[in-house]
C-alpha cells in the first residue's frame, strides 16, 4: 500500500531565505532602543524596591525607640514621639531617601513615607518614587496586650 503522494523530503542545505533591507536595517536600532529602555526601567523598578525597603528599615528604627519612662512604670509600651522621628530620619537620610514621620497620638503607630530618585541612563529624566511603610507597637509573651 503506497500513498498517493510520496512524503516531501526536506533538504535543509538547500534551503534559502531572505531578509528585506528593510528589516535588516531595523531591527537592529529597534533591539538596542528595547533593550536601553528596559534597562530604564528595571532602574525605576529598583529604586521603588529599595525606597521601600528604607521606609521600612526606617519604620522599624523608629519603632525601638519606646518612651523609658512609661515602660519601666508599666504604663505601657508607647513610642517616645521625638525620638522616634529623629531615628527615622537618620535611617532615611543614611539610605538616601527623604521623608516624613509620623507617630500616632496614643504613641503606637508610626508611620514613615519616604522619597527615592531614579537617573535614568539612557532617558535623560530623573524619576521620583515613593513608598510607604508603618510600624505598630505591640507587646505581650503570648498575644498582644491592649493598655
Amino acid at each position: 500500500m503506497s500513498p498517493k503522494h510520496p512524503a516531501r523530503r526536506w533538504n535543509f542545505g538547500e534551503d534559502r531565505g531572505a531578509v528585506s533591507p528593510f528589516a535588516a536595517i531595523i531591527a537592529v536600532p529597534l533591539l538596542f532602543l528595547g533593550g536601553f529602555l528596559a534597562v530604564d526601567a528595571f532602574g525605576v523598578t529598583r529604586a521603588h524596591e529599595r525606597t521601600d525597603g528604607i521606609a521600612t528599615e526606617a519604620a522599624r528604627a523608629a519603632a525601638q525607640a519606646i518612651d523609658p519612662a512609661r515602660a519601666v512604670t508599666g504604663e505601657g509600651v508607647v513610642a517616645d514621639p521625638d525620638a522616634a522621628a529623629s531615628a527615622a530620619r537618620a535611617y532615611l537620610n543614611q539610605g538616601g531617601a527623604r521623608g516624613t514621620v509620623t507617630v500616632s497620638g496614643d504613641g503606637r503607630r508610626i508611620t514613615v513615607r519616604a522619597t527615592g530618585t531614579y537617573q535614568g541612563v539612557f532617558v535623560p529624566h530623573t524619576w521620583t518614587v515613593h513608598a510607604s511603610s508603618s510600624a505598630t507597637l505591640l507587646h505581650g509573651t503570648t498575644r498582644p496586650v491592649k493598655d
